[in-house]
């Protein structure tokens, strides 16, 4: 009985091994998601939309964007599936400014799951928001 045990472990344990590690990481270790908001504007090469964000426990900084420019960053939740704060960010084009909530725990993980990705496309008419980057839903306006 223990050689046939001894025989089940040695076939099996190689198929298990890779099968564990075709998996996404631990969720006991966070799950991490990539932020990414883009300059979607047609025409602003004289004047860049201009993008700042933070988190109540860390300020990620800013950037000038000219078009089709992105600024990205990486949250990981914790064991509890929450990070300390949800990521605020404030666009301001010219003199017109909105802040919005670019990744906040309990709306995103669900949406933001199937590639761990949430963009936002900052249009002439609003923020469009999406999990692929391919299929954008418009959330709101100016």
């Amino acid at each position: 009985m223990k050689i046939l045990i001894s025989i089940l472990m040695l076939i099996f344990f190689p198929f298990f091994t890779v099968f564990m590690s075709l998996l996404p990481p631990d969720p006991l270790y966070g799950i991490e998601y990539e932020v990414r908001v883009i300059n979607g504007f047609t025409n602003n090469s004289s004047l860049p939309l201009v993008i700042w964000c933070a988190s109540k426990d860390s300020d990620i900084g800013g950037r000038a964007l000219q078009e089709h420019d992105d600024f990205s960053w990486l949250v990981k939740t914790n064991f509890w599936i929450t990070t300390t704060s949800q990521f605020s960010c404030t666009v301001k084009l010219d003199r017109t400014r909105r802040s919005f909530d670019a990744f906040k725990v309990p709306r995103d993980i669900y949406r933001c799951s199937a590639f761990r990705k949430c963009s936002w496309l900052v249009m002439e008419d609003g923020f469009y928001f999406s999990d692929d980057e391919v299929n954008w839903k418009k959330e709101f306006s100016w």
